[in-house]
């Protein structure tokens, strides 16, 4: 026979021994509850050759080998091989060893760094670093344990000594988005004016929440736009209320600075004192209401120990002095097994005297007449009056 006979004779042969490799499988991927796992990836061991499961858990394979063998993985179960064949039903075990914690949005320190999650984060635990830093308000905790955030208060500075600007990563405060319990938190409706952090901005006032109502804070900074989008430039500020039940917590804590610079006989000024409460209850299966209770006053400070040229003290420069009260709700209320209704908020009272300027050429007598800067005069002069701002 000719070697040109033989080539159709090769054809058909290797068309059938094709036919009897390329095998069809069918089949149906399930949970150990007999749900439909969707998704699933199914792959024909030692090959690139793989499918997926629809939405009724099916899935189709025309498979390369003579003998096939499946591996059939999903995300939280158990990886199978098995035998290849038509009509297949497989059921996954559920793997509890796979996702041991998941943390959505927590810090450099090793001890509170979340380095395998997909964006470095920030967990902050309020209870333990208020022991350490001794700070009283939000803003003034993060501004010693959290990177890249900056608080200052500011004086003579308008609104804004009454309301500390804050800026994360040393953008406007602005660019920060603030959440409570995962939810977008209203800012502020101060413009700050005057030279003060985050000059033409509107922030988020963190101290009208108080620390004794908050369990931990989360900051995510990197990739926090492509999230949560243009707001949140400089990064994300999470805080969690506290969630604890048949737990009493009450503290008082007082604290002052050093008066080096004053020009009177003063040795302390700036005193601080702060008192809150916290009490949880249980409410049906899961749920809970928990409230607290915040009081804090604050004196002023100050640090302007410059004479003038005729010995009048003309300038006052310090901290503000501020009486602030907060009673603040977290809640979470059960209405069957798959259903609950949550309420978190707070009401905040704030009354604040601020050092400021009727104008900058003058000063004012106790009297109320205003005198030009440089120019002496025979009336004995007086420490001039504080001005007033209430908010």
């Amino acid at each position: 026979m000719k070697p040109t006979h033989l080539l159709p004779i090769i054809c058909l042969a290797s068309t059938a021994a094709w036919g009897q490799a390329a095998t069809t499988l069918t089949g149906q991927v399930k949970d150990a509850a007999g749900q439909p796992v969707i998704g699933a990836s199914i792959v024909e061991k030692g090959t690139n050759n793989g499918t997926s499961t629809d939405a009724n858990g099916r899935f189709t394979l025309r498979a390369r080998t003579a003998v096939p063998r499946l591996i059939i993985s999903s995300l939280g179960y158990t990886n199978q091989e098995v035998a290849g064949t038509s009509g297949l039903s497989v059921t996954l075990a559920e793997n509890s060893t796979s996702l041991d914690a998941v943390q959505v949005v927590g810090s450099r320190s090793q001890n509170r760094s979340v380095t395998d999650s997909p964006s470095p984060v920030d967990i902050i635990d309020v209870r333990e670093v208020t022991a350490k830093t001794g700070q009283l308000d939000v803003n003034q905790l993060l501004q010693f344990v959290a990177p890249s955030f900056n608080s200052n208060r500011q004086t003579g500075a308008d609104g804004a000594d009454h309301v500390d600007p804050a800026s994360l990563r040393g953008l406007g405060p602005d660019q920060t988005l603030v959440l409570v319990n995962g939810k977008r938190w209203h800012q502020s409706a101060l413009v700050n004016l005057f030279g003060s952090r985050g000059r033409g901005n509107t922030g988020t006032d963190l101290n009208t929440i108080p620390a004794a109502s908050i369990e931990r804070i989360e900051i995510l900074r990197d990739g926090a736009s492509a999230q949560y989008g243009s707001d949140a430039i400089a990064g994300v500020i999470n805080i969690v209320l506290k969630t604890s039940v048949n737990e009493l917590t009450a503290n008082a804590n007082y604290g002052a600075y050093t008066a080096k610079y004053r020009f009177d006989d003063k040795t302390f000024d700036g005193g601080n004192f702060n008192a809150n409460l916290n009490y949880g209850v249980s409410v049906g299966k899961g749920g809970f209401v928990n409230a607290t209770v915040d009081y804090n006053q604050r004196q002023h400070t100050q640090r302007a120990n410059v004479p003038a040229p005729d010995g009048i003290q003309r300038r006052q420069y310090g901290d503000p002095k501020a009486n602030n009260t907060s009673v603040y709700l977290n809640s979470k209320l059960p209405i069957n097994e798959n259903v609950y209704a949550y309420a978190f908020g707070g009401v905040n009272f704030r009354k604040g005297e601020a050092y400021a300027y009727s104008t900058l050429l003058f000063f004012r007598y106790k009297n109320g007449a205003a005198r030009p800067l440089g120019l002496r005069h025979h009336q004995k002069p007086v420490l001039p009056r504080e001005a007033t701002l209430r908010r």
